[in-house]
């Protein structure tokens, strides 16, 4: 992707955050037919391969995706973060002199690694379980993959596959008005607080820390 180095994310601990709190990733392969496939699934970040950490999910038995990867195929996971649209409104510099234009913001993360299929019933369910108890973990009663019947949840892991993306590669691009003055990216946080919804609040906290490590 295009990446100005001012847009540029590196730190491991950014990236890795983003990919656990927003795990539904869009997975692009080169099939075996030549196509370009892509696929929307909730991945789990594990370290504990080592290196770059790898990619841990599954799919329905039914997708011909873990059937179509050629041997030692590569694959690129992309996690979008929060995003938002950036009126020239809310730039101080608008009043100013009015060389202001929109824009839009967005953090993503694109993870860089070879594929596999795994078709093993006890990887699936501690992968499954995984990703379960991480989702989870906010809830009052968090749901456990043993509160439902052994043999029900024994027929859901034969209907699917575990796929692992392990990490050559991983690059972030968080565009949070790091390329505005200071009183324009205040004003960029100060709109999106007004918008008052989720996405807003959580892109303006990302524009409030690209303002932080920016005067550091």
């Amino acid at each position: 992707m295009y990446l100005p180095r001012h847009f540029e994310e590196t730190r491991p601990e950014a990236l890795h955050a983003l990919m656990r709190t927003h795990p539904l990733a869009t997975l692009v392969i080169l099939s075996a037919s030549g196509d370009i496939d892509a696929n929307h699934i909730p991945l789990f970040f594990s370290e504990e391969t080592g290196g770059l950490g790898s990619l841990r999910g599954h799919v329905a038995r039914a997708n011909p995706l873990w059937r179509d990867l050629l041997e030692g195929a590569k694959a690129l996971a992309i996690f979008h973060g929060p995003d938002g649209y950036i009126s020239p409104s809310w730039y101080p510099t608008k009043r100013e002199h009015g060389r202001v234009v929109p824009t839009w913001n967005y953090a993503v993360v694109h993870a860089h690694g070879s594929l596999r299929a795994i078709d093993d019933p006890a990887w699936l369910r501690t992968q499954v379980e995984a990703l379960t108890t991480q989702q989870e973990a906010t809830f009052a009663a968090p749901w456990e993959v043993g509160d439902a019947p052994a043999d029900f949840i024994d027929r859901r892991l034969e209907a699917i596959v575990g796929i692992e993306l392990v990490i050559d590669k991983l690059t972030g691009k968080f565009k949070n008005s790091q390329n505005q003055p200071e009183q324009n990216r205040a004003g960029v946080v100060a709109g999106l607080e007004n918008q008052g919804n989720d996405r807003a609040l959580a892109l303006a906290a990302l524009v409030e820390e690209a303002s932080s490590s920016r005067e550091v």
